[in-house]
């Protein structure tokens, strides 16, 4: 699998002994169904952009580019649209609280080329969208690598308060509905080489920032997130010391949140970020054993992030470099990624009209 073919795929959317007992599942449906309107980039009037993109439920919690925990707001009546490549490499990994390595694995590799979107439908309002192609690769062993598109995921951002906070700058808060559903029926029940955990999710998100007047901001940002079962092609499981006679698996909910801080000014963002996930349940991986799609997942990363205008006749196009860094977590790899890619703006109003 190489960039290029990924990128081509892309655009071929449409968008010894233990205590057995049954294992009782989650039955009741997920807290909420998401109702949204995703606008489609397509050369028709702006009327004509609607798809029949209402009433998506069970989202994805995790939409980035234009991120759904940053403090950014695209105008009414703009797209905010790109592709961005990610490359995510680990050859150490902690199995519960122990790191270690695994001569079964060596490194395992994820990348991910993935088209990203974000529609003002007014100044507070936003939209966010994302398609992800995930393909992976362990460098040792046996196991076979995966590919195929992994989860749609759609957001919905709300600006609810914006006003001056001393004379420095101004104060923001921002509530956040998001959330993702497999795209295809690729096997989640395969890890760490499965390219997604295959649950459908929504999460609840608020987001507070100060933005100064001279550029520098700080942003705090915290979720929520509610996921359904999932179902196996097995009918019993083991896990957590247990032997489960079912094919559904009840996923824990995660808790996470984000601190960053940074300049940002006339299209040009430096900034850096600590993001901590807390799985709500879970077990760990047990010894010299595969992962299992219900394990307790717990990280804490830092990264970097800069965007980049391009100057001259291609002002609307935005370069995107992300750095990140697992330091610490429990049942994943250690894992370093970088994110590139580009983004480019497309404004929908007309000659005259007040952007």
């Amino acid at each position: 699998m190489t960039f290029a073919r990924a990128l081509v795929e892309l655009s071929q959317v449409c968008f010894p002994s233990h205590p057995i007992r049954p294992h009782r599942p989650n039955t009741g449906s997920l807290p909420a169904r998401l109702g949204v309107v995703v606008y489609r980039l397509c050369p028709k009037p702006l009327k004509k952009l609607l798809p029949p993109l209402v009433m998506l439920a069970s989202l994805s919690a995790t939409l980035h580019a234009q991120t759904v925990d940053d403090a950014i707001m695209i105008p009414r009546k703009t797209l905010f649209t790109g592709a961005l490549y990610s490359h995510d490499t680990w050859n150490q990994y902690w199995e519960g609280p122990l790191e270690r390595t695994n001569g079964n694995l060596g490194t395992v590799k994820t990348q991910s080329v993935s088209w990203t979107g974000n529609y003002g439908i007014t100044d507070r309002l936003d939209v966010l969208v994302s398609v992800p192609y995930v393909w992976t690769h362990a460098s040792q062993g046996v196991l076979h690598s995966m590919r195929g598109f992994q989860d749609f995921s759609l957001g919905a951002k709300y600006n609810f308060l914006d006003r001056p906070f001393t004379e420095a700058g101004r104060i923001r808060a921002f509530a956040v509905v998001a959330g993702g559903i497999p795209m295809t029926g690729y096997t989640p029940d395969f890890q760490p080489l499965s390219i997604g955990l295959g649950a459908k999710r929504i999460a609840a998100r608020g987001t507070l920032n100060f933005q100064s007047n001279r550029g520098w901001f700080l942003t705090g940002s915290t979720a929520y997130t509610w996921r359904d079962n999932v179902t196996l092609n097995r009918n019993s499981y083991f896990t957590e010391g247990q032997l489960f006679l079912t094919n559904q698996v009840q996923m824990p909910n995660v808790f996470d949140y984000v601190v960053s801080g940074g300049w940002f000014r006339r299209g040009l963002m430096l900034q850096g970020l600590f993001f901590q996930q807390r799985t709500q349940g879970g077990g760990d991986i047990r010894r010299q054993d595969m992962p299992f799609i219900s394990n307790m997942m717990n990280l804490s990363r830092v990264s970097g992030m800069v965007m980049y205008p391009i100057p001259g006749p291609l002002h609307n196009l935005a370069y995107q470099f992300t750095y990140g860094y697992v330091v610490d977590g429990r049942n994943v790899g250690q894992s370093t990624t970088i994110t590139t890619g580009f983004d480019y703006t497309v404004h929908f109003a007309k000659r005259g009209q007040k952007q």
